[in-house]
């Protein structure tokens, strides 16, 4: 028996995949435009959107030949409580009313447009795996990638339907949930959420104050109650 505590490990240590950046940043060279490790996690990579499909090529030919899944994220700040003023989701604060200041960031490796495409990608014989995200323009299209990864098909429909992002080469960007006359893509920010127009969020209700009378008579039942139990025990 000994009383020695074996040193801690380093968590922010991550060789495999600070190997992985440095492998990258030569692979994809000046289409990379931003890199970011979470130690122990997936690792983030942010390219040119002129280059997203000849990046995706690329991360295949390292060895990353699964597919995970394909989504976008909108960064804009949502209205407020989506119609109601709420402390949350940039509503307003209780004390002095003023706007609640909201993180505005854009994520892992960042990011310069409201959308952002991401996809991940798994290598199985690394056992790690890398996420690519890339700026959508003003255009909201960016190149489909099915016929790299096939799987990708049905998610970049999902995120056409959602977001209005098209994806240049699909040639079956058709609805998979939403009835076709259906106007909008409810996973946008600013996609009015009709239910909460006719009823509020739930807690955000005007609460009436206890009349102070009411308040008194209601403290003096407690402490009857408290005493007649024998108090604290």
């Amino acid at each position: 028996m000994t009383d020695e505590t074996p040193p801690e490990e380093n968590v922010d240590v991550d060789e495999k995949r600070e190997a992985l950046i440095t492998s990258f940043s030569e692979i994809l060279g000046e289409d990379l435009v931003e890199s970011q490790l979470r130690p122990n996690e997936d690792l983030w990579l942010r390219v040119r959107s002129e280059s997203w499909q000849d990046s995706i090529r690329a991360v295949q030919s390292a060895g990353f030949e699964y597919f995970g899944f394909l989504s976008a994220i909108d960064w804009e700040i949502a209205p407020e409580g989506r119609y109601e003023d709420t402390e949350f989701d940039g509503g307003l604060d209780e004390e002095d009313d003023e706007p609640v200041e909201v993180d505005s960031s854009t994520g892992y490796a960042g990011g310069e447009s409201r959308f952002q495409i991401l996809a991940q990608f798994y290598s199985l014989s690394q056992q790690v795996g890398v996420i690519l995200k890339t700026d959508v323009g003003e255009d909201m299209t960016i190149d489909t990638i099915r016929d790299i990864f096939p799987g990708a098909d049905w998610h970049e429909r999902e995120t056409y339907e959602m977001f209005g992002i098209s994806f240049r080469g699909h040639p079956t960007l058709q609805p998979l949930y939403l009835p076709t006359e259906f106007e909008g893509h409810p996973l946008r920010k600013d996609f009015p959420l009709l239910a909460r127009q006719v009823k509020p969020w739930p807690g955000v209700v005007d609460i009436e104050e206890i009349p102070e009378h009411l308040e008194a008579q209601l403290e003096a039942e407690v402490m009857a109650a408290f005493e007649a139990n024998g108090g604290a025990s």
